[in-house]
């Protein structure tokens, strides 16, 4: 039996495996897919304290080594459930193992919506993004355009409209349905177009780079030159399995506030997957750390 178990191994899950060991405990980190979560799409991370410049895929290796060489244990499986036994916990996988715990962190992260298009996958992070804080600056003085019509996708093109060349807004539907508030500051900006009734059709590569997306308006067919698109279509938390233990929000994210408890005793959660207004490395890297040291109290009480 673990002290700890870490369901999630991006930056929530790391981190809180990091402190989890630097306070004794035995963990164990579950991951389904590859360690690093979102940070591995991004190629260049410039926003990380302590670093001036740094990959996605180099940063998560760097967070492994260090959890490993601090003495947690992983496991590449798929949770499926979690029961609370009399004292601890029971983590199902879809493989068929079964791991026991005294304490659970949920750091299940999020994935981005996207456009399900052709080539999709070998693109992002290299021409499609979703993140203009993260990304923004590699595409300053170009021609950029944004997917999307709601608040985030405004947000992103404001930030967008004061480095790129051009940012142009496509939405599907008829009507942009964020904040009137964004779309004024949008329209009276020069450097911003904003396309209703858009469809992506698929993306334009040129000597196997992006170049820009064929779109169809009014049926009529177009191609849009450009170096960059950021696709701000919404998130999907991946937190169902787990709303018998915590509760989570209209959108599906657990609804839990900074102290990362949840309604469950010694069940906690951390990082995009919870219900927060900043979704960036550093405030995963927090979710962590304080998810940690919850449980560690929750050990010491229990």
């Amino acid at each position: 039996m673990f002290d700890i178990i870490v369901v999630g191994g991006g930056p929530a899950g790391m981190t809180a495996a990091l402190y989890a060991r630097r306070n004794g405990k035995t963990v164990l980190v579950i991951e389904r897919n590859g360690f690093g979560g979102q940070i591995t799409h991004s190629p260049k991370i410039e926003n990380y304290p302590g670093t001036q410049q740094i990959d996605g895929n180099t940063l998560a290796d760097q967070m492994l080594t260090q959890i490993l060489e601090q003495g947690a244990e992983i496991e590449l499986e798929t949770v499926t459930d979690i029961r609370v036994c009399d004292g601890y916990k029971v983590v199902s996988t879809e493989e068929g193992s079964h791991f026991e715990a005294r304490a659970v962190i949920l750091a299940c992260g999020v994935k981005h919506r996207t456009l399900g298009l052709d080539g999709e996958d070998a693109l992002i992070g290299d021409g499609i993004s979703f993140c203009a804080v993260c990304d923004g600056d590699f595409y300053s003085d170009q021609v950029v355009c944004v997917a999307g019509g709601g608040n985030s996708a405004l947000q992103e093109a404001v930030l967008l409209s004061e480095k790129c060349k051009e940012v142009i807004l496509l939405q599907d539907l008829p009507i942009f349905t964020g904040e009137e508030k964004l779309q004024e500051i949008l329209k009276n900006r020069p450097n911003v177009r904003m396309l209703t009734g858009v469809k992506i059709l698929q993306y334009v590569t040129a000597d196997n780079a992006f170049a820009g997306l064929e779109i169809s308006q009014n049926g009529e067919t177009d191609i849009i030159p450009c170096k960059g698109l950021f696709v701000a279509i919404g998130l999907i938390p991946e937190n169902d399995a787990f709303a018998s233990l915590a509760d989570l929000d209209e959108f599906g994210y657990f609804a839990s506030d900074e102290t990362c408890l949840t309604r469950t005793p010694g069940i906690f959660v951390a990082g995009d997957c919870r219900r927060k207004s900043i979704r960036q490395i550093v405030t995963a890297a927090a979710d962590g750390a304080t998810a940690a040291l919850a449980a560690c109290r929750y050990l010491a009480q229990n």
